[in-house]
């Protein structure tokens, strides 16, 4: 019988709503035999969510969704079997951890001018972690009755020209494959789907990441259709990469996101944990 995997999830650490060991626990009744806990610029679950694992019986690979700016784009790369007590990664991680909590308080001050009072502070009760990030004003934004759902909340209130919206300072590509080469892990463009690109774009930004040593695209995505789960396929069979499977899982509010509820990787597609 062929293992399930889920090479993509997230936890109180970053923007989840489930500890590492609750997230661990979950997946394994959720019938997943190797999940991946990929926070966002932060490893600091990692211990916990292999000590949960021990004890439930499954594996869990040390990631990292690391936050990227390329071409005027927000790009995520997933770090998969990294050492996360790599040095320059660590510091890596900080400088953008850094950014992250000066962004949070900039988006509280532009919401309280749009006389929303309480948002940072109401986002930071929300994050059980050091992580402050959109997720959690999103979800304070909802709770109180600002919007009717989160896809309503980053519609109205998070993008560009909105209200809350800061842009993103993050790391530049090279910069974050050097970290996750030198942590010993595998490079793994994340929903690719889910950029705005046109497709010759989002070729450039394959052979570029595929040029600095990435090895995967994540195909199958929690966000990604069926159909795109065959485009991604063949742009990951053009470039020579390998196919990563992960549902993105963040919290049991999204029931359309479950921990291990993906299909197979389209035929010709060759699977990123066949490197494990």
């Amino acid at each position: 019988m062929s293992l399930q995997y889920d090479l993509h999830s997230h936890s109180t650490v970053s923007d989840g709503t489930l500890r590492p060991a609750e997230l661990v626990a979950l997946a394994a009744a959720s019938g997943v035999d190797v999940l991946a806990l990929t926070d966002h610029d932060n490893v600091s679950g990692v211990a916990e969510a292999g000590a949960a694992a021990r004890e439930q019986g499954i594996r869990v690979i040390p990631g990292v969704e690391i936050s990227v700016n390329w071409n005027g784009h927000t790009v995520h790369i997933l770090g998969l079997q990294i050492d996360p007590e790599n040095a320059a990664l660590l510091q890596g991680l900080q400088g953008l951890c850094e950014y992250r909590r000066w962004r949070a308080q900039e988006i509280g001050r532009k919401l309280e001018k749009k006389g929303i009072s309480g948002a940072y502070e109401g986002a930071c009760a929300l994050a059980t972690g050091a992580l402050v990030g959109r997720l959690h004003f999103a979800r304070f934004l909802v709770q109180h009755g600002h919007a009717r759902d989160v896809k309503d909340v980053f519609r109205n209130y998070l993008v560009t020209g909105k209200p809350g919206y800061v842009r993103g300072e993050w790391a530049p590509l090279e910069d974050a494959m050097g970290w996750i080469l030198g942590a010993g892990g595998l490079a793994v463009i994340a929903h690719p789907a889910r950029y705005k690109m046109t497709r010759g774009k989002l070729r450039r930004l394959i052979g570029e990441f595929r040029g600095l040593g990435g090895r995967g695209l994540e195909v199958v995505s929690g966000s990604h259709s069926r159909d795109e789960y065959f485009t991604m396929a063949r742009h990951a069979q053009d470039f020579g990469l390998l196919a990563s499977a992960g549902s993105d899982y963040h919290s049991p509010d999204n029931p359309w996101i479950s921990l291990g509820n993906l299909p197979e990787l389209p035929p010709g597609c060759d699977p990123v944990w066949s490197s494990f």
